[in-house]
């Protein structure tokens, strides 16, 4: 059965500690980073039992379980339903695309975040985090049936991007970055090897201001977890305690314009003009994310025998 671990503040000092129903039961680690935990107190986290659960939830503030200086790599266009939203055809996109949010974006699950004065165009996309256990090393060739060995489990991510700088500049890190633009969490839910053949059934759920935007179970992935984790160990070094945001499904605010209107940018319009109405016709999309509006999101089975919990985030003014 899953065990969530759980980053928190007591005191004005950051602990760990296992979840237990409103119950946290402290570890006895002082680890730095996500990464020291699951090296150092794998096997501790396993023993914990539910009677050393002696902290309530409700005495303590929830960290992110994913601490800063580690690796936060991302996903794009990952489910085909994202991608027709865009604009676009799957089969243009054979390939998996990777970026990267900057670690000091990470926040906690029910952090307020502020839009900052510069961003109009605020969008959401609710992902699957995947964790890793351990160092990948170069070359490493990932089956399914190998995602226990490597990862140590899953969580909650809300890509929060600002679609006015990441698309008319092409900069999607520098979209993405900003501080607050990535609630993680409330937890990081370990799993078994069974519970790991189990990932595409977990149905993601995204609303703001109670009003459903996105819907989808993970098996609608294009380039599942086994893939990734082979494609990126070819390229560059992963390390325990690294996140992997694994793209969103469709309901973002940021929508493809119409045939005709794609036409008249492609033939008729300059860059800087066709940034230019995107940005207008944004201001006018209630879509996008304001000062004072919530976001909830969850990821979970159907049967809720595993469970991520629930981000339940403020946007707020500079």
């Amino acid at each position: 059965m899953s065990r969530t671990v759980v980053r928190f503040s007591l005191r004005a000092t950051p602990h760990w500690g296992v979840l237990f129903g409103r119950s946290i039961a402290p570890l006895a680690s002082q680890a730095r980073s996500t990464g020291e935990l699951l090296e150092i107190c794998w096997d501790q986290i396993w023993a914990t039992e539910a009677q050393s659960a002696t902290i309530p939830l409700g005495e303590v503030e929830l960290l992110a379980p994913v601490t800063d200086r580690q690796q936060f790599i991302c996903q794009g266009v990952n489910y085909r339903s994202h991608i027709a939203e865009s604009g676009l055809r799957p089969e243009n996109f054979p390939f998996n695309t990777i970026f990267t949010k900057a670690s000091s974006c990470i926040t906690a699950a029910d952090a307020p975040v502020v839009r900052p004065a510069r961003v109009q165009l605020l969008d959401y996309e609710i992902e699957l985090g995947l964790v890793l256990r351990k160092s990948l090393p170069a070359g490493t060739r990932v089956a399914p049936e190998d995602l226990p060995q490597w990862l140590a489990g899953v969580t909650i991510v809300n890509d929060l991007s600002a679609r006015d700088v990441q698309l008319p500049q092409g900069q999607f890190y520098k979209g993405k970055s900003y501080r607050g633009f990535g609630p993680v969490g409330p937890g990081l839910v370990l799993l078994t090897p069974q519970e790991w053949a189990r990932w595409p059934e977990l149905h993601m759920r995204l609303s703001v201001n109670g009003q459903s935007r996105q819907e989808a179970y993970c098996a609608d992935m294009i380039h599942g977890p086994a893939a990734t984790l082979t494609e990126l160990a070819a390229m560059h070094d992963l390390h325990a305690g690294d996140l992997i945001a694994t793209g969103t499904p469709a309901g973002c605010a940021a929508r493809a314009p119409g045939k005709l209107v794609m036409f008249i940018f492609k033939h008729l319009l300059s860059e800087a003009g066709k940034w230019r109405i995107f940005i207008r016709k944004g201001l006018s999309n209630p879509a996008y994310l304001r000062p004072g509006d919530r976001i909830q999101a969850s990821i979970r089975t159907d049967d809720g025998l595993i469970d991520l919990g629930e981000q339940n985030t403020r946007i707020t003014a500079p």
